[in-house]
C-alpha cells in the first residue's frame, strides 16, 4: 500500500497522526545526514506491525512531504 506522509522532523515526541488521509508524523530526529528518514522507516514500521525492510521511501527523500510504500 502507498501512503501521502508529512514529516516534521526536530520535534520533542514522536506521534502519528492521520489528516484527510495524509499521515502527518513528527519525528524526534533531526534531518541530517538521512537520520529523520531512517527514523520514519522504523516508526511506520512499528505502526504497522511489519519489517523495517517492508517500508520504502518511493518519492521526496529530500523533501517533508513523502510517498511510502509499505509491504505486508
Amino acid at each position: 500500500m502507498k501512503l501521502q506522509v508529512k514529516v516534521s522532523p526536530g520535534k520533542k515526541e514522536e506521534k502519528i497522526e492521520i489528516i484527510d488521509g495524509v499521515f502527518e508524523i513528527s519525528l524526534k530526529e533531526r534531518a541530517e545526514k538521512g537520520k529523520a528518514n531512517i527514523a520514519l522507516i522504523k516508526l511506520l514500521a512499528k505502526h504497522f506491525n511489519t519489517s523495517s525492510a517492508n517500508v520504502k521511501i518511493v518519492k521526496g527523500l529530500a523533501s517533508r512531504n513523502k510517498t511510502i510504500e509499505v509491504k505486508q
